[in-house]
């Protein structure tokens, strides 16, 4: 076997020399043609596999889904926040000095105005009370002393048995009797004032804070511009109220819209765990001037609370309409797309041809946003498919409807309060 197989590959070798001794021994111009026939055949052989193999077809244009804007009425709001506060609070003191003897309310309960709150010892009144009216019936003895002597002198006086001058004296013991009388009265109605003030009552209704004084502390009484001792505190939460701070932007916004007759619309507030702004109330104060200092004003809502639900220090996001409701275009927020600093949308033209908008947006309404400018209720907007086209090519078209679609925030989660929002008028 070894011995054939050296023979057949030296008659390779012999065959290749061969060949090359052959193709040496050609002219220049005939090796070119030899190279030359080569390369045609191979030429030949490529073409005829390109023109077998079947051509790929051009993929359609893309398909994509639009619609024409939503138009809708819708009610614009600004956002504030602020802290509700008690529509009445005083602060609950003696009028007279004192041991207290008896607390009649459970800690922050409601109280009725006229209920009995503390009851202060009333025996050094009583006593005070006594003297008082013992001194009345003393002013009166003496009056009806002095009328008694001026009867008489008066009688003798017509008999010339007195002279006028003694009469005069007397007339004048009577006004000066008729003067104590009337002092000692007043003495019994001050001491009768004192006594009442033992019992301390409630001077509104509202809900109570807790007792600062227990039975059988001394009291120190406000009178004689003293500043008695704090008992309690009572706040008044039917109505309540809610302050907040606005810019004076806001303020100026308005107060021309005011100015063009617009009619005052009212206020909504939800608390830090709702999601709905549940409250509602008016505006009924406005402060006279804006502080310099932050550039703001202060302002007041009023807010019924029969339920009594809302605490005065509770935090609180308000919304106040601007105005009445206006037409608005409206697009889903994910047709939306961003162009470096411009926002855009994208329109496709009657011939398939797509282009890009720019808009200037407003605020988020059930997944669809507010389209301020840059569209009109006939452009055909491209809400389904934006990521499969590009700016100036051509698609293919489906038609569609664009509809509202209210989304339920997450009970566990907190809305963050926007610089601005808006509902559908009506609702």
């Amino acid at each position: 076997m070894n011995m054939e197989s050296k023979v057949q590959s030296d008659g390779s070798v012999e065959r290749r020399r061969s060949m090359a001794s052959k193709f040496n021994a050609l002219s220049r111009n005939q090796k070119l043609s030899l190279i030359a026939l080569v390369v045609a055949l191979i030429a030949g052989v490529l073409l005829l596999e390109l023109r077998s193999a079947p051509v790929a077809a051009a993929p359609p244009p893309p398909t994509v889904t639009v619609a024409v804007p939503l138009v809708r009425q819708i009610a614009e709001w600004d956002d504030y926040s602020g802290r509700f506060e008690a529509s009445k609070s005083v602060e609950v003191r003696p009028r007279v000095s004192g041991a207290i003897v008896g607390v009649h309310f459970a800690d922050g309960a409601f109280v009725r105005q006229g209920q009995l709150l503390f009851s202060i010892d009333p025996r050094p009144f009583v006593a005070a009370l006594n003297e008082a009216r013992a001194s009345v019936a003393s002013a009166r003895s003496d009056l009806a002393l002095a009328q008694a002597d001026y009867g008489r002198a008066t009688r003798l006086l017509e008999v010339d048995a007195v002279s006028k001058s003694d009469v005069d004296r007397v007339r004048a013991r009577v006004q000066a009797a008729e003067a104590a009388l009337a002092a000692a009265n007043a003495r019994v109605q001050s001491r009768a004032l004192d006594l009442s003030f033992t019992q301390v009552r409630a001077p509104l209704s509202g809900r109570v804070s807790d007792r600062r004084i227990d039975a059988g502390n001394l009291v120190q009484g406000g009178g004689s511009g003293a500043e008695g001792t704090l008992l309690t505190t009572i706040n008044a939460d039917d109505p309540i109220y809610f302050n907040f701070d606005a810019s004076e932007a806001l303020f100026l916004k308005a107060r021309r819209a005011r100015d063009t007759g617009a009619k005052p619309t009212g206020v909504e507030i939800r608390l830090q765990d709702e999601t709905d702004y549940r409250w509602h109330g008016r505006l009924d104060f406005t402060d006279n001037g804006l502080d310099t200092r932050s550039g703001t004003i202060r302002l007041r809502a009023v807010i019924d609370n029969p339920s009594r639900f809302l605490t005065p220090g509770l935090f609180g996001n308000m919304r106040l309409s601007t105005g009445q409701a206006v037409p608005a275009l409206l697009v889903p927020d994910s047709a939306i797309q961003t162009d470096q600093a411009r926002k855009i949308v994208l329109v496709a033209g009657k011939d398939g041809s797509v282009t890009p908008r720019p808009v200037v947006l407003g605020p988020f309404i059930d997944g669809l946003r507010v389209v301020r400018s840059g569209l009109s209720p006939s452009d055909r907007v491209v809400i389904s498919g934006t990521q499969l086209v590009m700016p100036g090519v051509k698609v293919q078209t489906r038609p569609g409807k664009i509809v509202p679609q209210a989304t339920a925030a997450s009970p566990d989660t907190v809305p963050v309060p926007l610089s601005g929002e808006a509902t559908f008028a009506g609702r």
